[in-house]
């Protein structure tokens, strides 16, 4: 347990600010206020089906030492498959603080609670709900962001113990994927996981949604204020889903039009902050927003790359994943990763830097797995080997499915497209030999645009090539081909 720890000024920022709806019209510039004081609290269990050391093991796993163990394993008869690793309840707890950072909150404390199992009526237990009500007021906290994702009761529980907000995980990757949506389509799919998230969780939220009273004059005809929230709720949330589906609809248009030309799709995916729309950015020369915060990324876009080849594919960058990603998101997110489903490839960006890599690859697996893309093309693409040391880097070496990079120095991104044209089955190459003549300049300009050129010999007014070619280049001159 971590006693609180002011990190910003002890002076309270006006009025707490309410979680912004997608959607939403921006309110006119206002004066700079001071961020909201967070204070963070974790749940640690003791019970959970792993130990720290197993975390540890896949991390050593980098370096080779995880293969070994489960080499030896192995030798002794054993079984089990190595378990996915999983973060400790410390670095889930510094998660959220980049979680808080993201959504604009600064942190005055934080709270780790360790018990043998979650208390049903407040998670952490009253004790020590009391102890943080007292920690959280000594620090003016505006609000209490917890680790885990409460119930309807949790939640009433908490705020009337603590006399203060309180949110929980996933509320707070809402709010923050409500501040970052830009297009209607990222506002729509906000919209919906907002409303699904709150539907079960309105019983019990204050006076205004309780039931009618069972006393003399209170009977009579009509629903109650929940029934009628409620009633409210799903008729907005048939609407917003009519809205995505139209989107979707839209989208599938666009891919049956991009169907009729061979065009490949690959897929950025990855764990939030890993570096895609760096990389995104490098290898399509867009000027799609980089920022360290998490989940800057929420709308889709699609770019086109020329591979060494000269073929053209379209790369996509799509939203980040994390830990425990809502289930509501990733179904309202559901339009836009359809390109992950339909894309030809996978790319998985990956943070070398980072020691919780392991732990962040294997978030990500089940999110793909979810997906029904677990068994697609898949690269793994490891980024920011700049911030390695130098013996490190030295230790690292590609192989069939990985390759090293840094997207912000430009590091690997020649072998990078290498890889890619290498795994790309669509649009294969094949290597001819053709004699065009001169006044074919259409013929000529599409081969220098769209293939690699080895040998050229002018005779007799024809010009004799050596080219390699996708196969809808090859189509198009199949009359000049010779033997």
């Amino acid at each position: 347990m971590s006693s609180p720890e002011s990190r910003v000024s002890r002076k309270r920022g006006g009025p707490p600010r309410l979680p912004r709806a997608a959607g939403q019209a921006a309110s006119p510039p206002a004066p700079a206020k001071e961020k909201e004081r967070a204070f963070l609290v974790g749940l640690d269990c003791r019970t959970r089906p792993r130990q720290k050391s197993d975390a540890k093991g896949a991390r050593a796993g980098l370096s080779g030492q995880a293969s070994a163990a489960r080499e030896s394993a192995a030798g002794s008869g054993a079984s089990k498959a190595p378990p996915i690793p999983e973060f400790t309840a410390e670095e889930s707890l510094d998660e959220l603080r980049s979680l808080a950072t993201s959504a604009g909150a600064g942190v005055a404390g934080e709270f780790l609670q360790r018990r043998d199992r979650p208390d049903p009526a407040t998670l952490i237990g009253r004790g020590k709900l009391e102890e943080i009500a007292g920690a959280a007021a000594s620090v003016s906290a505006d609000l209490l962001l917890f680790d885990h994702d409460l119930t309807a009761s949790q939640l009433r529980n908490i705020e009337q113990a603590v006399n203060i907000r309180v949110i929980d995980r996933t509320q707070l990757i809402l709010d923050i994927f409500a501040r970052h949506a830009r297009t209607r389509e990222g506002q729509l799919q906000v919209e919906l996981a907002q409303l699904e998230y709150m539907l079960p969780r309105l019983a019990g939220r204050g006076v205004e949604m309780s039931q009618l009273g069972g006393g003399i004059g209170t009977r009579g005809p009509g629903e109650t204020q929940l029934e009628t929230d409620r009633r409210k709720i799903y008729r907005r949330v048939r609407h917003v889903k009519q809205q995505l589906e139209n989107v979707r609809r839209i989208r599938t248009q666009q891919r049956q039009r991009r169907a009729a030309v061979p065009v490949a799709t690959v897929a950025l995916v990855g764990y939030t902050n890993a570096g895609k729309s760096t990389l995104f950015n490098v290898l399509t020369q867009a000027a799609v927003l980089e920022s360290p915060r998490m989940f800057a990324t929420l709308d889709p876009t699609i770019r086109s790359v020329t591979l060494p080849s000269r073929r053209q594919v379209l790369l996509s960058d799509t939203v980040g994943f994390i830990r425990n990603l809502p289930h509501t998101l990733v179904s309202a997110f559901r339009a836009t990763l359809e390109e992950v489903q339909r894309a030809a490839l996978v790319l998985q960006v990956s943070d070398a830097s980072s020691p919780l890599s392991a732990e962040q690859d294997a978030q990500v697996d089940r999110v793909l797995t979810e997906l029904e893309v677990d068994a697609k093309p898949r690269l793994r693409v490891m980024n920011k080997v700049d911030l390695l040391s130098a013996a490190e880097r030295d230790s690292l070496t590609d192989d069939a499915k990985s390759v090293h990079i840094s997207a912000a120095k430009g590091i690997g991104i020649t072998t990078l497209l290498d890889r890619i044209d290498q795994m790309l089955v669509e649009d294969p190459l094949s290597r001819v030999h053709l004699r065009i003549p001169q006044r074919e300049g259409k013929l000529l300009s599409l081969l220098e645009a769209r293939a690699r050129i080895y040998s050229r010999a002018y005779k007799d007014g024809l010009v004799e090539l050596e080219a390699e070619a996708p196969e809808s280049v090859v189509r198009r001159v199949k009359n000049w081909i010779t033997d």
